[in-house]
């Protein structure tokens, strides 16, 4: 028998309640959550993205279970499925199938946030700062990039027995800086016209441009299953192409770009017409077997020399500030920080990793400080700790990697308190560093 059609319509209008709950109760859940650790963070001076980064862990599969991602297969809170449960006056099992089949959505809102902290990434990247410091920021980035992602990725090869796309991956990682975290400190101090600042910011800059080659071919090599050596040198050639036509597109298509902004009359030309060029940039690496997130960073690279540079910013960091704060808590809710319990001696291998990963994150940047040459005195030291935070950069490879499927729930904790470790560290001994030493505040660039 055949139901009527008033009791389809009130099933329909439920699960659209249903829907609707789930939605809006997630995205409240992860700003309420993101909101009160990210000021937990700043009353410490640690970078927010932390605390974003815990809320997703409280919140997530290593915490109430309020958010977790269908490819953990953890369970829904009760409490949360029985209260949406009678609100929306559907089963409990109703609302379990909604929420799986409606959580693609969340994720992609949170590469939105990714693609736009990329873009201002690439944005805030002072080319003639690199220009200016020019073969000792070279060589400080080269050396930063080189020896964390040799040691790491040959350490888990050859001592833990890591598959090789996950050991490389892990040593991708480790070679990102954020120069957010260091810049932040050093302004602070007073320390960032300096020589050894310029340095570690025009080493950043070119380590965030490295970093980010080096993950789209691993990320791209993964996808296709494939450790051929051509199709391997096809990216790296692709890749290399790809961001030294974003840097010569920065000298030359801002001003058309330019041009074609002050045309506009319309409300929110700003923000549109450089989501157009974000877009056409990402549409174009994913075209050619790159990852878009390159193509994102390579967008903020060719606007970096725009006169409305810092209009797009400020237009930019709102969008940053939402969708970005999705992206870092549900990496959060996917950790499952059970695997780092020392108290499980199956765990202790895991832990072992952890701790060579940390090891050499911290090695290869410091030993980076004193791999330039220079007439004048330079504090090499600083050099080095100024190269160490991963922060927001190495959160983002470490999302890439999750999202691929790459990596073991073991590696994928190894990897985030490297990130994590790292960017604790690197802040609290530059301020210990420098203020030991306050007559270099005022050595000149």
């Amino acid at each position: 028998m055949p139901f009527p059609p008033l009791l389809i319509e009130i099933g329909n209008h439920q699960m659209e309640v249903a829907e609707t709950l789930i939605s809006v109760g997630r995205f409240l859940v992860i700003f309420v959550a993101a909101r009160a650790l990210a000021e937990l963070m700043v009353r410490l001076q640690l970078p927010t993205i932390l605390g974003e980064l815990v809320a997703g862990v409280l919140v997530g599969v290593s915490g109430l279970h309020l958010i977790v991602p269908p490819e953990t297969h953890a369970q829904l809170s009760d409490f949360g499925v029985n209260l949406l449960s009678s609100l929306a006056e559907v089963t409990p099992e109703q609302i379990r199938e909604i929420y799986a089949e409606t959580f693609p959505n969340l994720a992609a809102v949170s590469q939105i946030g990714l693609y736009a902290l990329l873009f201002l990434t690439g944005l805030e990247s002072e080319l003639d700062e690199l220009v200016a410091v020019g073969m000792q920021a070279t060589t400080v980035a080269v050396t930063g990039v080189v020896l964390p992602f040799a040691l790491g990725t040959a350490g888990l090869l050859f001592f833990f027995h890591v598959p090789l796309i996950p050991a490389v991956f892990a040593g991708a990682a480790m070679t990102a800086t954020s120069i957010g975290i260091t810049a932040s400190v050093f302004g602070e101090l007073k320390y960032l016209k300096t020589r050894e600042g310029q340095t570690v910011i025009g080493a950043a800059v070119l380590d965030d441009i490295l970093g980010i080659v080096i993950l789209a071919v691993v990320v791209a090599v993964a996808g296709g299953g494939t450790l051929s050596i051509g199709p391997i040198l096809k990216l790296v050639v692709a890749a290399g192409v790809f961001v030294a036509a974003a840097l010569f597109l920065s000298r030359t298509a801002a001003p058309l770009f330019d041009w074609l902004l002050d045309q506009l009359k319309a409300p929110g030309e700003v923000v549109v017409a450089s989501f157009v060029v974000l877009s056409l940039s990402c549409f174009a690496a994913q075209a050619i077997g790159l990852e878009a997130a390159l193509g994102a960073f390579a967008a903020g690279l060719i606007l970096s020399s725009s006169k409305h540079t810092h209009a797009i910013q400020e237009t930019v960091k709102p969008l940053v500030a939402l969708f970005a704060t999705i992206f870092f808590v549900l990496i959060g809710t996917g950790m499952d920080l059970s695997v780092l319990n020392p108290m499980n001696p199956e765990n202790h291998e895991g832990l072992i990793v952890a701790a060579f990963l940390l090891t050499v994150a911290i090695l290869g940047k410091l030993a980076s400080g004193w791999s330039y040459f220079s007439k004048e005195k330079t504090n090499r030291l600083v050099v080095g700790i100024g190269m160490m935070p991963r922060g927001e950069v190495g959160l983002i490879f470490l999302g890439l990697g999750t999202q691929a499927g790459l990596l073991t729930p073991a590696l994928d904790a190894a990897i985030l308190l490297m990130v994590i470790g790292t960017t604790f560290l690197a802040p609290i001994l530059l301020r210990f560093v420098l203020a030991a030493k306050p007559e270099t505040a005022e050595q000149p660039a």
